[in-house]
């Protein structure tokens, strides 16, 4: 059985409006067919692309993260290489 929705779910819309190279916003996260399609889902078909554009967000936030961690880490190794001294 369905449940019903109280309240009515709004576009997750950014107005950053570009895609990424996987073919989802960079501002919602969703696709070109959920973009497209969003006025015609169900209240229940929206929740399930929210869903999902949360879970593409949290990817590619954790993505970001590592590679911000590593290009530090890079940095720093660099940076400790100033510092020593052959005696």
């Amino acid at each position: 059985m369905e449940q019903i929705e109280i309240f009515i779910i709004p576009s997750p819309c950014q107005g950053i409006c570009e895609v990424n190279n996987r073919g989802y916003c960079k501002g919602c996260f969703r696709s070109r067919e959920e973009r497209f399609c969003w006025n015609q889902m169900t209240e229940h078909q929206k929740k399930q692309v929210i869903d999902l554009c949360q879970r593409r967000k949290k990817r590619v936030m954790a993505k970001k993260q590592a590679e911000s961690v590593s290009s530090t880490s890079k940095g720093q190794d660099a940076q400790d290489d100033l510092f020593k001294f052959d005696i």
